[in-house]
C-alpha cells in the first residue's frame, strides 16, 4: 500500500528519499511528505496533497529541505482524506518523535483514548498520528531510550505496520520497526537506507536485509543494527541478500508508462522463467527442493491467490485437472481465511503473488501451514515474506514491476502453472516423453509469438479508439478462456474506469444477456477447439441483440462471420492460448486508458502492493 523510505548518511537526504519516492508511488499517490533533518537543527518538514510531483514542486526540486539523514512517505489513503493534514510524516506535539508508516493499526481508536487522557492532543484523523505519540509517551514515561519506546508500541499496537521514525534526541539515525508490513534496510558507500520495496534503493545498492515482523533497528551513517523485542542486538543473526535486478530495471526509459515498458519487455521475462526450470527437454524443480518423487506423491493441489494472480491461478487449476487428473482448487485468499473445508493431508498449497508480500495471501499460507499442509510460494521477490514462510520457492524472473496492472509478472506466473501441470502429469507417468517434448517445444514458442503479437500492438491502437467511449464491456469464454476473461475484464476496468464484467460464455443466456443491447461491446475469446462451435453460437446470440462482438481467436480459425472485429494470434497448442491472448487485451487497455486521458500506471483507488486485508 503506502511506501516509506529513509536515510542516513553524507550525502544530502532530499533528493534520495524524492527519488526513493518516485521508484515506490505505485504503492500510493494521494499525498506524500518528507522529513529531513541536518545534524542537532530542528527537522523540516514538507507535505502536499495528491501525486508526488507536487511535493517536488513544493520542495522546488529539494532544494528547501537540507540534511543529512530523513524519511519520506507515498500514501495510498485508508484513515482519513488524502489532505495534506492527513499526509506523512506524523509528529508528536513537540516534534520529539517523527515517523512514517505504512500499514494499517486495528486498535487505533484505544490507542488515542489512552493517550488523550494522558494530555495528548491529535491533529489528524489518522491511525499513524496515534502511533506516532505512542512511541512518544512510551519514550518519555519510562525514558529508556529508542528501543524500548518501539518495543512496547509493537506490543501494544494491533495491525500491520512498517515504521521509519525520527528521535529529537538522536541526530543522524533513523530507526525504523516491522510488523506484517514490507521493510529492506539497504547499505551503500555512503549511507544507509530503508524503503517499503526494492526498486527505491537499487540506485544505490542490490545488497539487501529484509527486516522480520517484532524487530526494530537503526540506521546511521555506517551502521545498520537489528533489536528482537527483548532488545537484544540480532544484527549478526541477519541474512544479507543480494537482489539480481539493475538499477535501471525500475526505469521507464524510453518509454510513456512502465505498463508499456512491462508489455513489451514480456518475450524477454518469459524466456528467462522458462529458461530458468527448462534444460533442454527436463523441468527441473529440484533446484526448489521440490522432487519427483514428492511431486509424485500428491493427491490434490490448492492454490491461493488475490486479483491477477488468482486469474493465474484459475488458468492453473485448469492445468493441473486436465493434465494430471488430480484434484485441483483455486480460492481467493482473503476469502480461504474464513472457509473450513477440509484439505486433504497429501496436497500442495500454492501461493502466487508477484509482490510476496499481499497480506490476504501471506494469512491463507500461515492457515495451511497450521493445518499441517506444505506449502509453494510462486513470487517475483526473492526474500519476501511469503517467500520466506513457504516450504518452497519458485521465482518468476519478471524484474521489477512498476506499474499497479500487472502484465509481465502475470504472464510469468502462467509460464509456472504450465510447467507445474506438466511436470506433474510426467512424474505420475500420466504421458510419455515425446508429449512432455512437445508441450515444451510449444512452451519455448511463447516468447516469440508473444514478440509477434507486441510488435504489431499498434493495430490495437485503432481498436481502442472504438471503446473509449464504451459504458459497458462484456468478456465471454469457456473452458480456459472463461478463465483468461478474468483478467482481460479487470485489466480493462482497472485502468480505463469502464464497467467490464467477464462471463462463461455459457452462463449468458442465465441472466447476463438481458444487459447485451445495441453499442455493448462484448469481447469473445475462442481458442478452444472442443468448443469452438459453442463460442461462435454465444457470439451469434451477442449478435442478434445488436451488440458488437470483437473476436479473440488464433490463427487457424476463421471467425469473420461471426464477429464485428477479430483479433488473431499465432496458433498454440490450447492448453497454453493464455500467453498469446491475454496479450491483445493488456493492450486494448491500455490504449482505450490512454485514449480516455488517464495515466495507466497510476489508476485511481489501486496500490501495486496489498499488505493490509
Amino acid at each position: 500500500m503506502c511506501g516509506i523510505v529513509g536515510y542516513a548518511g553524507e550525502d544530502e537526504a532530499t533528493p534520495i528519499l524524492l527519488h526513493g519516492l518516485e521508484r515506490l508511488e505505485y504503492r500510493g499517490y494521494d499525498s506524500a511528505g518528507i522529513a529531513v533533518r541536518k545534524k542537532e537543527l530542528e527537522p523540516m518538514i514538507m507535505k502536499s496533497e495528491g501525486k508526488l510531483i507536487n511535493l517536488i514542486k513544493k520542495t522546488e526540486n529539494g532544494k528547501l529541505l537540507v540534511g543529512n539523514s530523513g524519511i519520506g512517505h507515498t500514501r495510498w489513503a485508508t484513515h482519513g482524506l488524502p489532505t495534506e493534514t492527513n499526509a506523512h510524516p506524523h509528529y508528536s506535539d513537540d516534534y520529539n518523535v517523527i515517523g512514517v508508516h505504512n500499514g494499517i493499526i486495528e486498535n487505533y481508536q484505544e490507542l488515542k483514548e489512552k493517550l488523550v487522557n494522558n494530555g495528548y492532543k491529535f491533529y489528524s484523523e489518522t491511525d499513524t498520528e496515534v502511533l506516532i505519540k505512542l512511541i512518544d509517551y512510551y519514550y518519555k514515561k519510562y525514558k529508556k531510550g529508542p528501543i524500548d519506546a518501539i518495543n512496547k508500541t509493537m506490543v501494544r499496537a494491533r495491525g500491520s505496520y512498517a515504521l521509519a521514525i525520527i528521535f529529537k534526541d538522536y541526530p543522524d539515525e533513523v530507526w525504523f520497526a516491522k510488523k506484517g508490513s514490507p521493510l529492506i534496510i539497504a547499505k551503500g558507500e555512503k549511507g544507509c537506507f530503508l524503503a517499503s520495496d526494492v526498486p527505491a534503493i537499487l540506485n544505490y545498492s542490490n545488497k539487501v536485509y529484509y527486516v522480520d515482523d517484532l524487530e526494530c533497528g537503526v540506521i546511521t551513517k555506517k551502521h545498520v543494527i537489528f533489536y528482537d523485542l527483548n532488545g537484544d542486538d540480532i544484527t549478526d543473526e541477519k541474512e544479507l541478500v543480494t537482489i539480481d535486478w539493475n538499477s535501471t530495471a525500475g526505469d521507464k526509459g524510453k518509454y510513456p508508462y512502465f505498463m508499456a515498458k512491462e508489455m513489451v519487455e514480456q518475450p524477454e521475462v518469459i524466456k528467462n522463467t522458462i529458461d530458468a526450470y527448462v534444460k533442454d527437454y527436463k523441468i527441473d524443480f529440484e533446484q526448489c527442493g521440490i522432487t519427483n518423487e514428492y511431486l509424485k506423491s500428491l493427491d490434490a493441489i490448492y492454490i491461493y491467490a488475490c486479483g491477477s494472480a488468482y486469474h493465474a491461478g484459475m488458468i492453473g487449476q485448469y492445468l493441473i485437472e486436465n493434465l494430471t487428473g488430480i484434484n485441483a482448487r483455486v480460492e481467493l485468499a482473503s476469502e480461504f481465511k474464513y472457509r473450513n473445508y477440509r484439505l486433504r493431508e497429501k496436497a500442495l498449497a500454492v501461493f502466487i503473488s508477484q509482490s510476496g508480500e499481499t497480506k490476504d495471501t501471506h494469512e491463507a499460507l500461515l492457515k495451511c501451514k497450521q493445518l499441517g499442509i506444505k506449502t509453494l510460494a510462486v513470487c517475483n521477490v526473492k526474500g519476501s515474506t511469503i517467500t520466506r514462510d513457504a516450504d518452497f520457492n519458485i521465482y518468476t524472473y519478471a524484474g521489477p514491476e512498476i506499474a499497479v496492472a500487472t502484465t509481465k509478472a502475470y504472464s510469468c506466473q502462467l509460464i509456472i502453472m504450465y510447467l507445474l501441470a506438466i511436470k506433474i502429469s510426467f512424474v505420475k507417468q500420466v504421458f510419455d516423453y515425446e508429449t512432455l517434448k512437445g508441450y515444451l517445444d510449444e512452451i519455448k514458442s511463447i516468447p516469440s509469438k508473444v514478440q509477434s503479437i507486441i510488435d504489431n500492438r499498434y493495430q490495437m491502437q485503432h481498436l481502442a479508439a472504438r471503446f473509449v467511449a464504451k459504458h459497458d464491456v462484456f468478456f465471454i469464454g469457456r473452458g480456459i478462456d472463461y478463465c483468461l476473461c478474468m483478467e482481460g475484464s479487470l485489466k480493462f476496468k482497472e485502468i480505463t474506469y469502464i464497467h467490464s464484467e467477464a462471463y462463461a460464455a455459457g452462463e449468458l443466456k442465465h441472466g447476463p444477456i438481458s444487459l447485451i443491447q445495441e453499442g455493448v461491446a462484448v469481447v469473445a475469446v475462442a481458442t478452444q477447439p472442443d468448443l469452438l462451435e459453442k463460442s461462435v453460437s454465444n457470439m451469434t446470440e451477442v449478435k442478434s441483440r445488436k451488440g458488437s462482438v470483437v473476436a479473440v481467436t488464433t490463427e487457424d480459425n476463421e471467425l469473420e462471420k461471426d464477429s464485428k472485429y477479430q483479433i488473431y494470434v499465432p496458433s498454440i497448442t490450447h492448453l497454453f492460448t493464455p500467453s498469446l491472448t491475454i496479450i491483445p487485451l493488456q493492450l486494448l487497455a491500455y490504449y482505450t486508458s490512454l485514449g480516455k486521458g488517464i495515466d495507466p500506471d497510476k489508476p485511481k483507488n489501486l496500490a501495486k502492493s496489498v499488505t493490509v486485508e
